[in-house]
């Protein structure tokens, strides 16, 4: 599978993400994505999901060191009383002595501890051997830029952020373009949105393709790192497919002009975004 390189990992560039799966339907996607050939597992502790994706792991034929496994520290584990352990907790839930990266989930720690607290922890977690890269996720281009200050350069593998043809996020691209950052786009789909828009189903039947690998290309295009989910297997094989196509400049630059600021995600804790 093609990879994102990024100071100091490599990410593999299509992965499966497992956001709102439970139980059963976590266990049964990541077993189905490994099976198809996906080798990138996206999880967090607030899915509540890690112990079936770590099952689906452990039975799996396909060899620990082959899969890319991400987990989240949520916003109540960020200080230094209760980040390390939690993390302990995720790897027992995950059946793993490591992860391959490891992701502040969101810059919102619920009782205001500084970012130069929880970083400093995660930085702590991979000096520990529990993460062998570590990164952001949901942080805006000024917190991005927080970030590095505290951490140096080329320590942050990663931004996890939403980027979808409706929301390119380009801001914070470009900053984490500007210190080797890799962006990693979740909900490519905007939960369905962007599958049924007149551009993207034009552009599908050119290709012969269909919408879901159009989306999926088109990030890949960009140079991002992206989780679609799916309970199906169908769907998690269609999307693997669009590793194959490319789309040419002028419809890359077609569903760029589709962005109009359509946040998903929006929690009440969330920054101030760009």
């Amino acid at each position: 599978m093609p990879t994102v390189e990024s100071s100091p990992s490599v990410i593999p560039s299509l992965g499966v993400g497992t956001f709102r799966l439970k139980d059963d339907e976590a266990y049964n996607s990541v077993t189905m994505a490994l099976d198809i050939g996906y080798r990138h597992i996206d999880t967090a502790q607030i899915y509540k999901n890690e112990a079936a994706v770590g099952r689906a792991i452990k039975d799996s034929p396909v060899p620990r060191e082959d899969i890319f496994v991400t987990t989240k520290v949520w916003n109540d584990k960020l200080n230094r009383t209760h980040f390390v352990e939690s993390v302990e907790e995720s790897l027992r839930k995950l059946q793993l002595s490591y992860v391959d990266l490891l992701l502040i989930h969101w810059p919102s720690p619920e009782h205001g501890e500084s970012m130069q607290e929880y970083l400093g922890e995660l930085l702590r977690v991979k000096e520990m051997g529990l993460a062998k890269n570590i990164g952001i996720s949901n942080f805006t281009a000024a917190q991005t830029e927080e970030a590095v200050r505290i951490l140096g350069e080329g320590v942050i593998a990663t931004n996890q952020i939403e980027v979808h043809p409706y929301l390119i996020n380009e801001k914070v691209r470009e900053t984490c373009a500007k210190y080797g950052i890799v962006v990693t786009g979740y909900m490519p789909f905007a939960v369905g949105k962007v599958l049924k828009d007149d551009t993207i189903l034009s552009i599908a039947k050119k290709y012969n393709v269909t919408a879901a690998e159009v989306v999926v290309a088109w990030e890949l295009a960009h140079g991002l790192v992206t989780i679609p989910s799916s309970t199906k297997r169908e769907n998690l094989a269609t999307n693997f497919k669009a590793l194959s196509l490319k789309l040419d400049a002028e419809d890359v630059a077609k569903i760029d002009a589709l962005d109009c600021g359509d946040r998903q995600a929006t929690p009440d804790f969330a920054p101030d975004w760009d």
